[in-house]
């Protein structure tokens, strides 16, 4: 016997709400996390930011440890997205690493916040298990994403690509920390422009 139209719409239609809070709940525990950490990341606080019960975040997320693996893969996920598009937009790998400290300048654009993988991994030693893997991840992705892109531009060598790969990302995401405790976005604008003086990003 085939569902009647009106309970498969009504089920679509749960599923929908369902997918939404998921996606509202993810969004607002990724700024949280970018101003307080995962230790900032509280049920209760969520689950009025997005509108819904407390008891309705155990549905979508059943600890603590499950929201901040999840925020921290979306994070690094959306992460690559951008860092993909930005390589599919030119064709000059020299622009691209000229324009990658520009990632980590929008967080501090917006209200001042810090990388969440930056935050996430200052945290490292009372992270889950779960989470601490996804945090990794996020580092590992910008290095091979740089390392690509430094052999594409032939800056340095094949053996030498990740070496440097891991300097750039260290040295921008360091930019940023500094940065923030100052509430200073002249100060990351300053530091970049010296790692393009001494050689560590191109001009």
């Amino acid at each position: 016997m085939s569902t009647p139209f009106f309970i498969s719409m009504a089920a679509t239609a749960k599923n929908e709400v369902s997918s939404n809070s998921r996606e509202n709940i993810l969004a607002a525990a990724t700024r949280v996390a970018q101003a307080r950490g995962y230790g900032g990341l509280n049920f209760r606080d969520l689950a009025e930011q997005v509108g819904i019960k407390s008891a309705s975040m155990y549905y979508h997320f059943p600890s603590k440890a499950d929201l901040g693996a999840a925020v921290a893969r979306r994070y690094w996920e959306d992460s690559a997205v951008a860092l993909d598009a930005m390589l599919a937009d030119t064709s000059d790998p020299l622009r691209c690493l000229h324009d990658y400290p520009d990632i980590f300048r929008r967080s501090l654009e917006s209200n001042n916040r810090l990388c969440l993988g930056s935050f996430m991994a200052a945290e490292y030693d009372d992270l889950p298990e779960t989470v601490k893997k996804e945090v990794q991840t996020f580092a590992d992705v910008h290095v091979a994403w740089l390392c690509q892109v430094l052999s594409a531009a032939a800056t340095v060598s094949a053996e030498d690509s990740e070496q440097r790969a891991r300097a750039i990302y260290a040295a921008v995401a360091g930019a940023q920390l500094m940065a923030r405790s100052r509430s200073n976005i002249a100060l990351f604008d300053a530091l970049i422009e010296t790692y393009r003086v001494v050689g560590l990003l191109p001009a």
